[in-house]
């Protein structure tokens, strides 16, 4: 039997998948949670997390506070944030 490129977009998309999508992103969010500085506590408060779907569904970790770019070029938090994720698997 031979999969089909629509079958691979289905399972991408499935609730499956899509689940296990969000807990590493949740897990993520964590991190970046867990690890940030807190100086105004705005960008802790500033992590959130949603889906988009492309071709598969995505998780985004996006931090809103308006000094989140600076903290972020400082630091490298959400970056190392995602290196850590990937470690503790």
């Amino acid at each position: 039997m031979a999969i089909s490129n629509w079958d691979l977009d289905e399972l991408a998309r499935s609730p499956e998948i899509t689940g296990a999508v969000m807990r590493e992103t949740n897990r993520i969010a964590t991190i970046i949670v867990d690890d940030a500085p807190v100086e105004s506590g705005g960008f802790k408060t500033g992590i959130h997390v949603s889906t988009k779907y492309q071709e598969r569904s995505v998780g985004l970790v996006e931090a809103t506070d308006p000094k989140s770019l600076l903290i972020e070029a400082k630091t490298g938090i959400m970056a190392r944030a995602v290196k850590k994720a990937a470690r503790k698997r």
